[in-house]
């Protein structure tokens, strides 16, 4: 990997994160990273933080590069594919983090056979905490897998996954973070409600969401288990979990998955209904 040139399409904050993992991994060398940005000012400034270079033209980032990794939103991967196609090799792999946007859509697109991962990162990935999930397209080999597992191992766990739960996985993981955000305004406000300061109950809010998080992923046990745990006879917890459950949060939450992975789902549809003109 410490070969490989790496182009990074769309330095927004997902393509920004990226960056960053690559570089603090320590097998990522600057000389070789190289990302676009369509605003001058910010490619500047990103370009002065990290010690690399970012350009103001997507194909021209693109052209040297082994690895493509396209970071910018579905509603215009499409018209990015269309600016690439002409510079792209069929030897280059290409990674998508756009959401519902499938790999036969980018490989109809650039009208190659060009080895393509599809990957769903989340927004955690700025702090190197995403959850990744990575499928392979019809040209992608165990190699170009392994080379996609390692870029976004540097921001966090990663699994494999066939092609059709990819949308499950952006409507769990991958919006995931926002069902959490919405927790934590929520159990802060309540703990400003019952009498704590804004800055003691966010604090107390994260480290509780952070403690119980490590407790699941370290015990290794249903959730029940560890719900249970807590709710002792007559006590607070059960008091509030009868609440929880008469406000339905766990059917909220199962509603909440399930819209974004039909919107994911629609996403890709929408793109399919739209072929773009094969340009080789």
């Amino acid at each position: 990997m410490v070969a490989k040139k790496i182009a990074v399409i769309g330095a927004g904050n997902m393509g920004t994160a990226l960056l960053r993992g690559i570089l603090a991994s320590g097998w990522g060398e600057k000389a070789k990273l190289v990302a676009s940005h369509p605003k001058q000012e910010k490619a500047s400034t990103l370009a002065k933080e990290l010690d690399i270079k970012i350009l103001g033209d997507n194909a021209a980032a693109a052209k040297d590069a082994d690895i493509v990794i396209l970071a910018v939103k579905p509603q215009i991967l499409g018209s990015v594919l269309d600016e690439l196609t002409p510079v792209l090799r069929k030897d280059q792999l290409l990674i998508s983090i756009a959401a519902g946007f499938p790999t036969s859509r980018i490989e109809s697109a650039v009208g190659m056979n060009v080895p393509v991962i599809r990957a769903m990162p989340n927004v955690a990935a700025i702090v190197k905490a995403s959850a990744t999930a990575l499928c392979a397209g019809k040209h992608a080999t165990t190699q170009h897998v392994a080379e996609a597992r390692k870029i976004f191992e540097s921001i966090g766990l990663v699994v494999e996954l066939a092609e059709y739960q990819l949308d499950a996985v952006t409507g769990l993981s991958g919006t995931g973070p926002m069902y959490i955000f919405q927790v934590i305004e929520g159990l802060s406000d309540a703990g400003v409600r019952v009498g704590l300061s804004r800055d003691v109950a966010s604090a107390l809010t994260i480290q509780t969401l952070m403690g119980a998080a490590k407790m699941a992923e370290h015990l290794k046990v249903h959730p029940a288990v560890l719900k249970d745990l807590v709710t002792s006879p007559g006590g607070t917890a059960i008091a509030a979990l009868h609440s929880l459950e008469r406000n339905q949060l766990r059917a909220t939450l199962m509603d909440a998955v399930e819209v974004a992975t039909a919107r994911s789902k629609e996403l890709g549809q929408a793109h399919d209904a739209k072929p773009t003109t094969t340009a080789r």
